[in-house]
């Protein structure tokens, strides 16, 4: 059996962990757009503390509006927003250099969809951590069973929540370590070795 995941905006550690430990996982399309969520939203540690990246979006149907039909909204300029917030949180990274480019790139084009932003981000996230993995979209909605379901569970805010290892971060020494930010905080810190970290138990 499948497990079905979220869209999600540059995700959290916890969701690339589960999401390369599951067999057959695939990313939600037809629920109805859940707001305010990792499907929008990601965190970063910058030296003023836990930033909020926010991709703003179109309901072209209003509140009941599916998730593959939310578009990305370019009234703003949120991308210069993002990636100056990506530049100032990790230029002292030891892999910022490697890494920054890729980044860079998503935030040079334009997304009709917010699947489609999210889908480039987490072909990103995959191809830097060397992992080809196969997953794919629902095709109708499955009912949500228990809040145990990733759809819910991965949705919520759980950022100095869920306890993990500690490993090194840029702004430790000014608020501590931070567990499950985006795996953009992991992936500057650690490069490399993020997935030997992404696959601990």
């Amino acid at each position: 059996m499948s497990q079905i995941f979220p869209t999600a905006y540059l995700p959290s550690i916890e969701y690339i962990s589960l999401f390369l430990k599951a067999e057959n996982p695939r990313i939600e399309l037809f629920e109805t757009y859940y707001k305010q969520s990792c499907r929008t939203r990601c965190e970063v540690m910058t030296a003023n503390g836990i930033q909020t990246l926010t991709v703003p979006v179109i309901k072209v149907n209003g509140n009941h509006t599916l998730t593959k039909d939310i578009e990305v909204s370019y009234k703003e300029s949120w991308q210069q927003v993002h990636l100056r917030c990506l530049e100032s949180a990790y230029r002292k990274s030891a892999y910022f250099d490697y890494y920054f480019p890729y980044f860079e790139k998503i935030y040079k084009q334009r997304f009709s969809t917010l699947t489609d932003l999210n889908d480039y981000c987490l072909k990103v996230i995959l191809k830097l951590i060397k992992v080809k993995k196969d997953f794919s979209y629902t095709e109708d909605f499955e009912k949500i069973i228990n809040e145990n379901d990733f759809r819910i569970c991965l949705s919520k805010n759980e950022v100095n929540k869920k306890e993990m290892k500690p490993y090194y971060q840029v702004f430790a020494d000014r608020h501590g370590f931070i567990s499950n930010l985006s795996v953009v905080d992991l992936l500057f810190n650690e490069g490399p070795s993020a997935i030997n970290y992404l696959n601990l138990p």
